[in-house]
């Protein structure tokens, strides 16, 4: 069985480890890559041999924050297909139809504890090969995230 690479842009470490705990108790075969701001994350994927499956940003972050990294990758031509899931604690619309104007797959709230995030990442991360749309459409039923379709 061949890795799945995930690479995620967080500058709360706390969140970052539990992010990373959560993929390493769902699947041993994920591998993820963490970078504490959009910069250091943009600089990881043009340093990495295989580009991963998915991104996950978060909003606030120092240097580059989630949406001028999401800019930057959706304007990129390596990167433009990789899809990219804003995390956040904010629930405003706003930056939920601000994350799919800017090209953004799903935004999500991050949960507040850990089953119901290895719950959400557990759907992403099993579905990566077959397609993310279905899955998380039963996610966004139950409030755990916003698609952008």
């Amino acid at each position: 069985m061949s890795k799945k690479i995930i690479l995620l842009a967080d500058d709360d470490q706390d969140d970052a480890e539990m992010f990373c705990e959560a993929l390493a108790d769902i699947d041993q075969n994920i591998i993820c890559h963490c970078a504490e701001n959009g910069d250091k994350a943009l600089k990881m994927l043009k340093n990495q041999d295989k580009i991963p499956s998915v991104v996950f940003l978060d909003l606030n972050m120092p240097i580059m924050n989630g949406w001028e990294c999401l800019k930057q990758l959706k304007s990129e031509e390596n990167f433009k297909d990789i899809p990219v899931i804003m995390i956040s604690t904010s629930s405003h619309k706003n930056d939920m139809e601000a994350a799919g104007n800017l090209g953004a797959f799903c935004y999500f709230v991050k949960p507040n504890n850990f089953n119901d995030l290895k719950k959400v990442l557990g759907l992403i991360t099993s579905n990566l090969e077959n397609g993310l749309k279905e899955p998380l459409l039963n996610l966004e039923k139950n409030k755990y995230l916003h698609l952008f379709l």
